[in-house]
């Protein structure tokens, strides 16, 4: 029990239990403050001047996405891996390999998640699978007990207590873990039969500061509805064009919430997982970074439902940008602490991706809104606000930016071979909408409920059919 909360407990500073340190609150305040003086001063000045910041930020993250998209065309960085070498591994020659399961009112997907297991080729007295429940989840305790479990699956219940999230059932089944490597899926994944024996493989190649091999991910039900396209086109262009960048530039790579392999030993000294941080993947691919660890990603890919109920796709946003502002703020709590430790590179890529992920979101609605107003009622202040260099700027952001993302999610479908899917990126704009939609709902909800897991519901495809 002790690994649940020991990241909390022994260094409190590198978890979010705390949103805000004294010493953020002080530096917020004073910004605030110094904000509001000049906007009185100089309103006109003051907002000309974040606006030539926040767009010269749209340019840099516009770059630098093209530059990790260029990256990842331009050579292989995955790790790629023969049928012959698969072939090679013997049973006896494998390691126990742990599974972790986290399961919330996962009564619908219970039985296709035995049979899946039950697909992967691994030798079954080598598998360690532990079905993490929660204990005020009655539904699927009672089920799990009913059901005729093969030998290699246990269930492990979590004590009812705060924080009731994902990492903390994940800590505990890394305390019991029996296994040399572990991996985590959700409820709904369909791994690749032979993802084990890739990352057995993968460890093997790799050099011992490599602690995570990550997995790609994608949707086995794409064409459910509009969101499932838009969503599948999202995923495509985040692992396959995205990541392979980040890793080529051995950035600080924000790990998937599955299909991330972990050397279980390391993951122990890391102390596993945050348990109040609600992305607890990118939170720990960040930790990775900074205690000098590495990870790789492998040409491997896991399944998942894509969601296709609009109202929990919403949920599901908000967790994920709520957890990237934790995961910022925690670790800026010591800005040169965090460039020494990370390399002013890496930092950057921080910054970029970490915190420039979800202040896009939240700002997007912003532009959108200026330019409304601008062609609809012609206010004359907003001219003031664009002198030439900045309204330059904001054409290029706005013209290039947009094609740049646009087109990406157009290649990603296409080297996906989601053919049919392709013309779903002409119109992802409208599903940037939705998700800073989502962004707002998490990051007001980071004000109230900050530890709050907006759970996803799965099971969706099952009842269409799908």
């Amino acid at each position: 029990m002790e690994l649940l909360l020991k990241l909390a407990q022994d260094h409190p500073d590198e978890s979010a239990y705390i949103v805000l340190t004294g010493a953020q609150k002080i530096v917020i305040l004073l910004l605030l403050a110094g904000g509001v003086a000049w906007f009185i001063a100089d309103r006109i000045l003051f907002l000309t001047v974040i606006n030539a910041i926040l767009t010269t930020f749209y340019l840099v993250i516009c770059a630098f996405k093209f530059y990790l998209i260029h990256l990842s065309l331009s050579s292989t960085r995955e790790m790629e891996f023969t049928e012959e070498e698969i072939a090679s591994l013997t049973d006896e020659d494998l390691p126990v390999y742990s599974i972790l399961l986290p399961l919330y009112h996962e009564t619908e997907t219970l039985k296709r998640l035995v049979d899946g297991l039950a697909k992967l080729d691994y030798p079954k007295d080598k598998l360690d699978v532990q079905l993490l429940l929660e204990e005020d989840d009655v539904a699927t305790v009672e089920a799990v007990e009913n059901m005729n479990m093969p030998p290699f699956i246990r269930a492990v219940v979590t004590p009812d207590s705060q924080p009731k999230t994902k990492p903390k059932a994940c800590n505990l089944g890394l305390a019991q873990a029996r296994g040399k490597y572990l991996v985590i899926y959700d409820g709904e994944d369909r791994p690749e039969p032979d993802q084990l024996k890739k990352a057995v493989l993968g460890f093997r190649r790799c050099p011992d500061d490599v602690i995570c091999l990550q997995a790609k991910l994608n949707f086995y039900n794409p064409r459910q509805n509009l969101l499932t396209r838009w969503f599948t086109t999202e995923y495509s262009m985040w692992f396959d064009l995205f990541l392979p960048g980040l890793d080529h530039l051995e950035s600080p790579i924000p790990l998937g919430g599955t299909s991330n392999h972990f050397d279980i030993e390391k993951l122990r000294d890391l102390l596993g997982w945050d348990a109040f941080n609600v992305t607890e993947d990118c939170d720990l691919g960040i930790r990775i970074s900074k205690a000098r660890y590495t990870t790789r990603t492998i040409d491997s890919t896991t399944w998942e439902e894509a969601c296709s109920d609009l109202g929990y796709w919403i949920r599901q946003r908000s967790r994920w940008t709520k957890g990237y502002i934790q995961t910022y703020l925690v670790h800026w709590r010591h800005p040169f602490r965090l460039a020494r430790d990370l390399g002013l590179r890496q930092s950057l890529g921080f910054h970029l991706m970490i915190g420039g992920t979800p202040l896009c979101l939240l700002i997007n609605p912003l532009y959108w809104g200026l330019t409304v107003v601008w062609f609809v009622w012609r206010w004359e202040t907003l001219a003031q606000l664009f002198p030439f260099p900045i309204i330059l700027w904001a054409l290029v952001c706005l013209f290039v930016g947009n094609f740049v993302f646009v087109y990406s999610c157009m290649l990603a479908a296409f080297r996906r071979k989601n053919y049919d899917l392709v013309k779903y990126g002409l119109f992802v704009p409208v599903y940037w909408v939705l998700m800073s939609i989502g962004a707002w709902k998490g990051f007001l909800q980071l004000l109230y409920k900050p530890t709050y897991w907006e759970k996803t519901k799965h099971g969706f495809d099952l009842a269409k059919g799908s």
